[in-house]
């Protein structure tokens, strides 16, 4: 499904409307989360999943402290 919306003033903030139907896919209402992720092309809108962000964060972690470790093994 593709639509199209507008960038609006909220404020001191921008936003955007999202229609109904979307918001039902994405199992979303009024005050939930949203997680939003860049790619090269644009963005991608997902519902918040705070277990997932924990679990990702986590794992961040030890992709940094073990950088050299993961390089190599990659190699």
């Amino acid at each position: 499904m593709a639509v199209t919306t507008k960038v609006l003033a909220i404020g001191d903030f921008f936003g955007v409307i999202l229609p109904e139907e979307m918001l039902a896919r994405l199992k979303v209402q009024k005050g939930d989360a949203l997680y939003l992720t860049e790619f090269p092309g644009g963005i991608e809108l997902t519902a918040h999943d705070e277990q997932f962000a924990t679990t990702m964060e986590a794992d961040r972690k030890v992709m940094r402290e073990n950088y050299d470790v993961l390089k190599r093994l990659a190699e």
